[in-house]
């Protein structure tokens, strides 16, 4: 047994809506989330999601990022980087991944980042912040990293949008 059998891919993903979660602007992402991340929890390869992730004002702390109601947290596990790729861009969500920029402001800084963690380990969303600091302050390494530094990852070379600030 390997190494990276005996453990898992965590990922987060953070971003602010462009208007509160009931105006029409961001009406689409909302009516589709739970649809999505439904999808996200059948996919061969998931482990476990973040119970309200991506769902601001839910009243959930466990995803509240600062003061900010328009903040969305989406932290979840997965079997490897392939079944993670799958998801992300070989099914529908990749049709709302193209259009995110109409619903979530550009941000500055770098939004999100992944991490190994041992099986049947679930991930807090202050450890998942932290892992998303250690990787703005001193870039990719083996505790936090991107889709550049998994060598098995490729599908998010060729489906992935064209490079926007902090990805």
């Amino acid at each position: 047994m390997t190494e990276r059998q005996t453990y898992h891919l965590a990922e987060l993903n953070v971003g602010r809506l462009v208007a509160p979660t009931d105006d029409p602007r961001v009406a689409e992402f909302m009516k589709n989330l739970d649809r999505i991340n439904g999808l996200g929890k059948r996919m061969p390869g998931f482990v476990w999601m973040m119970e309200g992730s991506g769902e601001p004002g839910t009243g959930n702390t466990e995803n509240s990022i600062g003061d900010d109601p328009q903040f969305v947290a989406n932290l979840t596990v997965w079997e490897d980087a392939a079944a993670l790729e799958k998801f992300v861009w070989g099914t529908v969500h990749k049709q709302f991944y193209d259009k995110r920029h109409d619903w979530f402001d550009i941000l500055a800084d770098q939004h999100f980042v992944m991490w190994w963690v041992p099986v049947g380990h679930r991930p807090t969303l202050e450890e998942a912040m932290k892992r998303l600091k250690h990787l703005r302050k001193h870039g990719p390494d083996e505790t936090a990293f991107g889709w550049a530094q998994l060598d098995q990852a490729s599908m998010w070379r060729d489906k992935r949008c064209t490079h926007v600030a902090a990805e």
